[in-house]
């Protein structure tokens, strides 16, 4: 599975992309908004998880390289959350600090949320995070998403949620 857009190409990860997520997920700062970095161990099993996502789902989350270069900046997709209690269609995201503030998050993020409205029957979309995450909120903001819920959550102390529906999309792409 391969989406490209204007200057993006989300691909499948594989185990070869081990060094380049370490240098992403172990950041701290690109990571300030989760618990923890990531270690190493953590890393094998993200890439584990996703490509298990790959066979149950026919999604996961996709590595993010920049086509003129064809470094990886990150990566975006869709997994299956649980989004306070309920289990949830969740298009996350995760840009590199040295990438920020190009839009490479949104860009992502909307040909995430395109390619599932067109590959999938979901009608609705959520996004996730904690509430000191202004980044991750505003690429939901421009990815058409509006704020749907704001609850207590142990890991995030407050989470936000925002969503898209499918109608909601459809007057998007007219």
């Amino acid at each position: 599975m391969v989406i490209q857009t204007e200057r993006l190409i989300l691909r499948e990860y594989t185990f070869e992309d081990f060094n380049s997520l370490y240098e992403i997920l172990s950041d701290e700062e690109t990571m300030e908004h989760y618990p923890k970095p990531f270690d190493e161990k953590e890393i094998r099993g993200w890439i584990q998880w996703n490509i298990e996502n790959y066979a149950k789902y026919g999604f996961g989350l996709w590595a993010v390289v920049l086509k003129e270069t064809g470094k990886m900046t990150g990566d975006c997709g869709i997994t299956i959350q649980n989004i306070d209690g309920d289990l949830l269609p969740e298009i996350g995201y995760h840009i590199h600090k040295k990438y920020w503030r190009n839009g490479f998050g949104s860009e992502a993020a909307r040909a995430v949320r395109d390619w599932i409205f067109e590959n999938t029957g979901y009608d609705c979309l959520y996004s996730c995070m904690k509430y000191t995450n202004i980044g991750s909120y505003s690429t939901a903001i421009a990815n058409g998403m509006r704020k749907v819920k704001e609850y207590p959550d142990e890991k995030n102390t407050v989470s936000y949620v925002y969503a898209i529906t499918r109608e909601e999309w459809e007057v998007l792409k007219r």
